[in-house]
This record gives structure tokens, sequence and C-alpha cells, in this order.
């Protein structure tokens, strides 16, 4: 089962460069992340035209959240659990099923969390809410581990977890994705037993998920890796490969992110 997740930076913008995507690399699962668009506006007929089961977590013009599915899929979540107030459409899970029974996926899309500041040098209302919301995700995952389902936590979590997952450490050392305050939770997330999918067969430091369609930094790969794939025991005793498909970047038109994917042993 091969599975990935991709910031598509609005489906309406980005729906050839998505149709060209699914029908070469052949995802099984598809978690996709800022679609930027409603539920009754998203491209499920074209996209279902591909093979791929839809369903949608929307909202007008920001956040958006999918999951695309060749095999069936049921809809656990359309939010994240912990806060009713919190109207941000960034969270859908749903169980796939598989030949080994079924997988757990989430598509996530995480607060960026900048400008981390306000007037006065204090955190900022955005920051605390990212910090807030990784609680959240912390809490909701404990539970979910509990189930000892296959899992797979994808999506743009709009966190580089070390230094050596951005270009310029020294520079993004007050940013919301890099803060020690962002970071710390990450890995309390991690800890509770998941693990990096990527970082499992790439080691290397300076590989990249995201490139800013500002100052050449695709062209001088002045990157950041802020999307992960992240899996339960029982995903990762299943674990193939896992890697970064850069060529949607390079088309015309692309996503500032680029898709990353792993293989589960079926």
């Amino acid at each position: 089962m091969k599975i990935a997740t991709w910031n598509v930076n609005s489906i309406k913008a980005r729906l050839p460069r998505v149709l060209e995507w699914l029908n070469g690399f052949q995802p099984d699962v598809a978690l996709l992340q800022e679609t930027k668009s409603q539920d009754d506006t998203f491209p499920a007929l074209e996209i279902g035209e591909l093979g791929y089961n839809v369903e949608v977590a929307g909202q007008k013009t920001y956040n958006g959240v999918a999951i695309l599915s060749k095999s069936p899929l049921e809809v656990e979540l359309t939010a994240l659990p912990g806060d009713d107030k919190d109207d941000h459409a960034r969270y859908i899970e749903a169980l796939v099923t598989g030949k080994k029974g079924s997988v757990r996926v989430a598509s996530i899309y995480l607060p960026n969390g900048n400008p981390t500041r306000d007037e006065n040098g204090k955190d900022s209302e955005k920051f605390r809410y990212k910090l807030k919301w990784m609680e959240r995700l912390i809490a909701h995952t404990g539970t979910l581990l509990q189930t000892e389902d296959a899992i797979v936590l994808g999506g743009d979590y709009n966190i580089c977890p070390t230094d050596a997952d951005v270009y310029n450490p020294a520079g993004f050392a007050d940013d919301a994705l890099c803060r020690p305050e962002s970071r710390g939770r990450f890995r309390r997330l991690m800890y509770l037993g998941l693990t990096d999918a990527f970082r499992a067969f790439n080691t290397a430091p300076h590989l990249y998920s995201y490139w800013d369609y500002q100052r050449g930094a695709w062209q001088k790969d002045e990157g950041l890796r802020i999307d992960h794939l992240l899996l339960s025991p029982q995903a990762a005793d299943r674990l193939k490969a896992c890697g970064v498909d850069k060529t949607p970047r390079a088309k015309e038109k692309p996503s500032d992110h680029t898709p990353v994917w792993c293989e589960l042993a079926d």
C-alpha cells in the first residue's frame, strides 16, 4: 500500500498537477492539505474518474484537508477532538480497507503559527493556537495508539524537527516552524511511539519537502522538511520504503510543497 501526503496549496489552482501526479504516481492513498475548497466545490468527480474514493473536510478560501483512496474508506473524524469552537478544517481521519485489514490514516494541516511575536514581543495568538493544537494532537494520538491499529498520520506539520531539516537554521530560529516550543511538542508526539517514515530510510541532512516561491528557493534548494508521515508501531513494522517525489515541484505552476510517500507491505 503506497500512501502519500501532499499540501497542494489550492486544489482548484493545482488540479492539473494533482490529476497528472495521481495518474502517474498511482498512490493507493493520498492525503491532501490546504485544499482551500468547500466540500461541494472539491473536484471529486475529476479525481473519482481516476479510480479514487474521496472524502473531504473543506473550508472556503483557507485550510481544507482530504483523503483519496483506491480502496473503500470510512470516515471516523472530520475535526481534531478537544475544542468544539475550533472551526478550522485541518484534520480528517478514516479507516482504509487493505489486504491485511484496515489502516487508519489522517490528513493533518497543522497551524503555521507565524508571526510568533506580538507587538509587545510576547507569544502571538497564532503561535499559542499552534501550540494548543499540537497539545490536542498529542492527546488524540495517545488515544489512537491504544487501538493498536496500523496508523499513518500524514500531513503538513509546519514543523522542522531539527536544524538538519531547514536550509538556514539561524534565520529560522524564532520561526514557529523551528521554535523550541514547537519542536518540543513534536518530540512529545514522536515519543508516544511513532516512527518518522522518511528518517527511517533517509538520514542525510538537508532533504526537503517545501521550497518557497520567492528568491529562487527551488533553484537554490533552499527548502524545509515540514511534511511528515508518522507511523504507529503496527504500521512501522510493515514499512518498506519512503521518499520525497520532487517531480511535481519542478512543473509549471506547482504547489510550493511536493509529495512525501511511504510504502507498507500488504
